[in-house]
């Protein structure tokens, strides 16, 4: 799989518009075995690390095709599925395993106050058009002393590029760190090709939505690949200089 990173180009399309065209091509990428590795190896073994237990009711904040809803389900939590473009939830909602979900749109959530004690926004946050909204909407529907947990790409990661795929390569940020900035990424696989519709953001531009929903910050982790991740691929060792993604668990106060 190769992955080709186009940066700093102006948007054409939303984001939510974007995700809502690569559907089809998100669904065979996120249930093919291998596809996703970062997915499998390093980013859900860490998330799982940092959920609280099934307690209540968990909102998968735009969930896509579905894959962690029915994932948490089949651990016991009692989890509700949101997602703004309209083939992923035909597909999270069917097939076996698969959670409750709904059409509904991260800003505007189609839920009541309080109805979660957990939202999970699993690699979605840099996807929405309206950061500071989505986190708000978040926070409205927790119930006091509910938990947000959160995973986006690193904004280190996604500011620059490493130059050259050896162990030792600099990393240089392209362009401002400090500003948004539109972000694409390719993955192509010959006969399969998909388009990453995101946005650059500063750790700042997080946190600052963080407090201005009220949420309290917890814990926050950068993750980067174990050891035995990449024992068997050297170039794979850069990442343990650079983190991949950020996770982090934010309370709603009581």
């Amino acid at each position: 799989m190769a992955y080709v990173r186009i940066a700093w180009q102006a948007h054409l399309v939303t984001m939510r518009q974007g995700w809502e065209s690569e559907a089809l091509n998100w669904v065979s990428f996120a249930r093919t075995p291998g596809h996703d590795r970062a997915h499998e190896n390093i980013n859900l073994p860490a998330l799982m690390e940092l959920l609280p237990p099934p307690a209540g009711r968990t909102l998968d904040l735009a969930c896509g095709e579905g894959r962690l809803s029915r994932l948490l389900q089949s651990l016991h939590y009692q989890v509700t599925g949101v997602d703004a473009a309209p083939t992923m939830v035909r597909f999270a909602a069917a097939g076996a395993g698969a959670a409750p979900v709904v059409l509904g749109d991260a800003t505007a959530l189609p839920f009541a106050d309080g109805s979660f004690e957990l939202v999970v926004a699993y690699m979605c946050l840099h996807d929405i058009d309206d950061l500071p909204r989505a986190v708000s909407e978040a926070a409205r529907v927790l119930a006091p002393a509910g938990c947000l947990c959160l995973a986006i790409p690193h904004p280190i990661n996604t500011a620059g590029l490493f130059q050259g795929r050896d162990p030792d390569a600099p990393f240089v940020i392209s362009g401002s760190y400090l500003d948004p900035a539109p972000l694409r990424m390719v993955a192509d696989k010959g006969d399969f090709r998909l388009t990453f519709h995101s946005e650059h953001r500063s750790l700042e531009s997080y946190f600052r939505a963080l407090a201005a929903a009220g949420l309290l910050t917890e814990t926050i982790s950068e993750v980067r690949p174990p050891d035995e991740v990449v024992s068997g691929d050297p170039p794979g060792r850069r990442w343990q200089r650079i983190p991949l993604f950020l996770h982090l668990r934010a309370v709603k106060p009581r």
